[in-house]
């Protein structure tokens, strides 16, 4: 159904949103610039029938300004309507009333309190009201405020799926839904398709043309002055011309049903898409009582949302152990499908420059195969543009930062966490933590580590210290090729041609390209690191500590290894 506010959060947004700690000045800005943006979503899709954000980032997005207003009053006292200029001229005969979202839990309190219940889907498509005289539609409306809309009636006769001419000579208000005919469509799996939003840019144009008028579809939800029975409205509508109403609406009896329904239209296929379902009362008042406003005879229960808008709080550059660069986005926290997402990876920093996000962006976020969090777009930028210190690609790589210099902590530390790792030296119990307490100068300074240096560390107590020393004890042990995965060496040569450290030392590029399976760029790669003055020093170093696979007689080079990383 067509975009309409109501004062209930989404599900999505059970948790408050935190004010954020902005002075009067940045609040006035920021509250103001997006209130500017809905307010041209509003009118690019009420007045020219054009979709630029999905609904419920839409919905958030006008939430989240609704809170900025709560936490700065003065601000921006009154925020337009969602439908301020798309009124039209013609009064609806009755109000169209909108809906109430109410999350799992109210639902189920709303089911509980009352009887005489039915349940339908909630059709995502553009609202209409047909008026028919006589039997003859006379006009159709648009949804516009709710008290008045614009003039569909020449687009809406070019409908097929709109009888022209009713069975019986009688005078009828009928409020539904124009949506757009799918194959097939799963909405877990779908989407929305974008289906309102053709269906919206169709009826903004002054004459569809044959074949979108045949793929727009009609569900009449309502009949305000129909009979006074559900079953016996839904019954004449079928008789009427209108079988969609009578197909799609069905009695409930308990919140376990209505759970089955919503999974039902969610799951299996359909021939249009759906937001949601909508559960009303089977009576309701007569349509001369009827507002422009959620009434509380019917209420929508949405299906779990596909995004969520987030803000972004900070932009980390995490520089892993061969150099990467991946920006990280820490938002404000928001609830995705059961879960608290309040940080996504962009990939790499070319991603991250493309997009440009800055503290203060909101974006749009998603599960990728519904466990990892991933950011489709960003929705809007903030007017103030926060300066970030970004790493410089060519400062970092595969042989840079064995040290923990100014500007190499993270990638130091992220070559201690790998040679930690099972895909190194299996030191089991030692990671990031461990290695940020202890006072390391270089790769392999753990190596001199005694009792008494340990235990004068904070934390770290008798029984810890001996657990560190009997596992730096069984590293020392480790056959060389597992040693050399550790310190990061290209992977991908045969390990039955060589048999010691020295023999990895001396081989030159044209060495490499004479061993098997050995391309240039990967001789390359092979040469520049056991050439390397760093690795060569960390050779010396293991040499000296006594580590058997780095002694001149060790023949501990084993088979297998780990993939490149």
């Amino acid at each position: 159904m067509q975009r309409w506010i109501a004062p209930f959060l989404l599900p999505l947004l059970a948790h408050a949103s935190p004010c954020p700690d902005w002075p009067a000045q940045r609040a006035a800005s920021e509250i103001t610039a997006l209130a500017r943006q809905i307010a041209r979503w509003d009118d690019a899709y009420h007045n020219h029938g054009q979709t630029q954000v999905a609904d419920e980032l839409y919905d958030q997005a006008r939430q989240r300004l609704l809170d900025w207003q709560r936490c700065y009053p003065s601000t921006l006292p009154e925020l337009p309507g969602p439908l301020t200029g798309s009124a039209g001229s013609l009064d609806h005969p009755v109000p169209q009333t909108g809906l109430h979202k109410l999350s799992d839990a109210d639902t189920a309190a709303w089911i509980a309190s009352r009887q005489n219940l039915w349940i339908q889907p909630k059709v995502d498509g553009v609202a209409v009201t047909l008026v028919y005289r006589n039997g003859r539609l006379q006009q159709a409306i648009s949804r516009g405020n709710g008290r008045s809309g614009q003039d569909w009636s020449a687009r809406v006769k070019q409908l097929p799926a709109v009888p022209q001419q009713l069975p019986r000579p009688l005078d009828a208000v009928l409020q539904g839904e124009l949506y757009w005919r799918l194959k097939q469509h799963v909405q877990a799996r779908d989407g929305s398709a974008g289906a309102r939003g053709k269906v919206a840019g169709a009826m903004a144009r002054q004459q569809p043309d044959t074949q979108q008028a045949a793929a727009i579809g009609l569900f009449v939800w309502d009949w305000p002055d129909g009979p006074a029975e559900m079953s016996e409205r839904l019954q004449q509508l079928a008789q009427l011309g209108f079988p969609d109403s009578q197909t799609h609406t069905h009695p409930l009896h308990d919140i376990n049903q209505a759970r089955q329904w919503r999974q039902h239209w969610y799951q299996q296929p359909q021939d249009f898409a759906t937001d949601g379902v909508v559960i009303r009362q089977g009576s309701r008042p007569p349509g001369n009582r009827w507002r422009a406003e959620a009434p509380n005879w019917a209420i929508a229960w949405k299906h779990p949302a596909h995004q969520a808008l987030a803000v972004v709080q900070r932009v980390e550059f995490s520089i892993g152990r061969s150099g990467r660069i991946t920006p990280i986005l820490h938002l404000q926290p928001a609830d995705l499908d059961e879960r608290r997402i309040s940080r996504v990876a962009l990939g790499s920093l070319q991603r991250w420059q493309a997009l440009d996000v800055h503290p203060g962006d909101q974006v749009a976020i998603s599960l990728a195969g519904q466990t990892i969090p991933r950011l489709d777009q960003v929705i809007w930028r903030s007017p103030q543009r926060t300066a970030l210190s970004i790493p410089r690609p060519e400062d970092y790589h595969e042989l840079s930062c064995w040290r923990p210099t100014p500007g190499c902590q993270q990638q130091f530390q992220a070559r201690l966490a790998w040679l930690s790792s099972r895909r190194g030296l299996a030191m089991s119990g030692i990671g990031p933590n461990t290695w940020n307490a202890l006072p390391l100068e270089h790769l392999l300074d753990w190596l001199t580590l005694d009792a008494k240096a340990l235990q004068r560390l904070p934390g770290i107590g008798q029984r810890r210290a001996k657990q560190l020393l009997e596992t730096f004890a069984q590293a020392r042990q480790r056959p060389l090729r597992q040693w050399l995965d550790a310190l990061g060496a290209p992977s991908g040569y045969d390990s039955r041609a060589v048999t010691d450290w020295h023999s990895l030392t001396h081989r030159d590029l044209a060495g490499w390209l004479s061993q098997p399976g050995i391309n240039r760029q990967k001789a390359r790669r092979l040469a520049a690191f056991f050439h390397h003055p760093e690795v060569r020093a960390l050779g010396s170093q293991l040499q000296n500590e006594g580590i058997p696979a780095f002694q001149p007689d060790s023949h501990r080079l084993t088979t297998g290894g780990q993939s490149d990383q």
